[in-house]
C-alpha cells in the first residue's frame, strides 16, 4: 500500500475541481446551443463525445503526474462538484409541495 501523500491528494483535488466546471459549463452551453439547432441529437452526442475525453484526459495526465493519490482527489472533486451543480441546477420547488 501506498502512503498517504497530502499534497498529491490536493493537486488532485484542485486541478478536479477547475476541470469539473469546465465540464459542467460545457455541458450547460452544449444543452443551450443543441436546444436551440436544428439537430440537437447531433451536437450533444459531439459535446458529450468533448467533455469526457477532455475529463479523461486530464485524469490520465493527473494520474500520471501525482499517481493514485491525485487521481483519488481528482475524482472526488468531481464527485462534490457534480452534487453541487446537482443540487443548484434543480428548480426550486413550489410552495406546498
Amino acid at each position: 500500500m501506498t502512503p498517504f501523500d497530502g499534497s498529491a491528494v490536493l493537486l488532485g483535488l484542485g486541478i478536479g475541481a477547475l476541470a469539473s466546471m469546465a465540464y459542467f459549463a460545457g455541458l450547460g452551453f452544449g444543452i443551450r446551443v443543441a436546444l436551440g439547432g436544428a439537430r440537437p441529437f447531433r451536437l450533444l452526442l459531439l459535446s458529450a463525445a468533448l467533455r469526457i475525453a477532455a475529463l479523461l484526459g486530464v485524469g490520465w495526465l493527473v494520474g500520471g503526474l501525482g499517481g493514485a493519490w491525485s487521481l483519488l482527489g481528482y475524482a472526488a472533486a468531481f464527485l462534490v462538484m457534480r452534487f453541487v451543480v446537482t443540487t443548484f441546477a434543480r428548480p426550486p420547488l413550489a410552495a406546498g409541495s
